[in-house]
């Protein structure tokens, strides 16, 4: 929530933050939401402006502000990317999640008062269908098209970044703990969010019958299959590790004085840092461990629903990116349809 001498000419902005939460938005969503929606504050005060005087043309200057803003931190305007980018800038997808924010106060605001006037610019359909669903074989997982605003911004469409297997093992290698390995262990064989490791209560791990009950985004329950040998370190780390606690987490803090408690997202990214130092494997962050988990499935040809279901994604097209992530797949296809056509030949 804002607060401060100036949060009272703001103060829409905090019953927004309240609706997203009523409506049982994730926190994270709602902080983000709250970080942007507090840049958009500042920059209105800076122009003595009240969100009431908010017109298209005062959204186009404050996202102009945004591209041309240094971000704090960063080396500066001479160093740029291989696609000559410049590293001080906010990104694409961070403005889009601005003008996302700013979209949803002034629709909260226009149910709040009918005859308030939107703004945000309403633009095209935010996507076409796919063959799949244009057909009908894939009708089943086709969403409501809404629209986006014109004032978006392009984003560069990147694939998802996989360890290499020799960088997946060095990574694992260099955890001592059985409570690190379990954790490493689910992203990496059972495909969870970090998110979604750190939310497991000791009650979701079902370690004989090996299944594992997550609460991905949304707060949507899937049930995914636990792999035999994360299953036995999990085992070990409830039976030699965990420590005495009234928390109903699976894993909680071992050291120090908060031990006892549930483990962070921010002491897990301290883990994972730890060991990238020490093993030198620069992209071994703990969604990475995810990202190889789905590209491994695409290269063993695994079904594109079975994947959709392991990883939890609210749609097929997300699910769909892994099966360009495969290159082994992709090469063993291409010879084998070089091989035919030669055979044909002769």
């Amino acid at each position: 929530m804002l607060a401060g001498e100036a949060a009272a000419r703001f103060e829409l902005v905090n019953e927004y933050l309240s609706h997203l939460l009523d409506r049982n938005y994730s926190p994270a969503t709602v902080r983000a939401y709250g970080y942007d929606l507090l840049a958009f504050c500042r920059w209105l005060t800076e122009q003595d402006l009240n969100p009431e005087a908010v017109t298209t043309n005062v959204l186009l200057d404050y996202l102009k502000a945004c591209r041309e803003a240094s971000v704090p931190g960063r080396p500066g305007p001479n160093v740029v990317t291989m696609d000559g980018q410049r590293v001080d800038r906010y990104a694409a997808t961070t403005i889009n999640r601005r003008l996302a924010a700013i979209s949803g106060l002034f629709t909260f605001a226009g149910l709040r008062s009918p005859d308030a006037k939107n703004p945000v610019p309403r633009g095209r359909e935010a996507r076409w269908m796919v063959a799949g669903e244009r057909s009908g074989m894939l009708a089943h997982t086709t969403r409501r098209r809404k629209p986006r605003s014109a004032l978006r911004l392009r984003e560069p469409k990147k694939l998802p970044v996989a360890l290499s297997a020799s960088d997946a093992a060095t990574l694992v290698g260099s955890l001592r703990t059985w409570r690190d390995r379990a954790i490493a262990g689910l992203m990496l064989w059972c495909g969870l969010r970090s998110c979604e490791v750190l939310a497991l209560d000791v009650k979701d791990v079902d370690i004989g019958g090996r299944w594992v009950t997550v609460t991905g985004k949304g707060a949507k329950q899937r049930r995914v299959p636990l792999d035999p040998d994360v299953a036995s370190v999990i085992d070990v780390y409830l039976l030699a590790e965990r420590p005495e606690s009234t928390s109903e987490r699976l894993f909680l803090v071992a050291k120090g004085p908060h031990r006892g408690q549930g483990l962070t997202p921010a002491g897990l990214r301290t883990i994972f840092r730890y060991h990238r130092e020490l093993t030198g494997v620069r992209g071994g962050n703990p969604h990475a461990f995810r990202h190889t988990f789905g590209t491994v499935l695409a290269e063993a040809g695994v079904d594109l629903a079975v994947m959709q279901a392991l990883l939890g994604h609210a749609h097929v097209d997300t699910t769909a990116r892994y099966v360009h992530l495969a290159p082994a797949h992709v090469k063993a296809e291409f010879d084998a349809a070089r091989e035919r056509l030669r055979t044909q030949n002769r």
